[in-house]
């Protein structure tokens, strides 16, 4: 069993920006893909980056594509999204998700975090 919880959340201005982590227990995370998530007030969740289990292949969505950077490090159990230009559009909670025993991000999320909120403000 792969345990996450999310942290660095905040309020921050346009523009700004913040770091969220991704604290694993439990299992090791040599075998899962982690991902971020997010969903705001109103709209779907949706897939904010991804991670694969070796850290080599990343994936962004378009819209925080030059903005956010993924990274992980499996010794310490923790995976970290660096969000810089923080737009008021990038507000909601943030989730940390983990694939269950696949490398690959387009496995199927089975281990979720609690979420951490982000706000912010223009």
């Amino acid at each position: 069993q792969l345990k996450l919880e999310e942290s660095g959340g905040g309020l921050v201005q346009a523009g700004g920006s913040l770091r969220l982590s991704c604290a694993a227990s439990g299992f090791s995370m040599d075998y899962h893909a982690i991902g971020w998530f997010r969903q705001a007030p109103g709209k779907e969740r949706e897939m904010v980056s991804c991670i694969s289990s070796n850290g080599i292949s990343t994936n962004y969505a378009d819209s925080v594509k030059g903005r956010f950077t993924i990274s992980r490090d499996n010794g310490k159990k923790m995976v970290d999204l660096q969000m810089n230009s923080l737009k008021p559009e990038d507000t909601a909670v943030y989730y940390c998700a983990g694939t269950s025993w696949y490398p690959q991000c387009n496995g199927d999320m089975d281990y979720w975090g609690k979420g951490t909120l982000v706000t912010v403000s223009s």
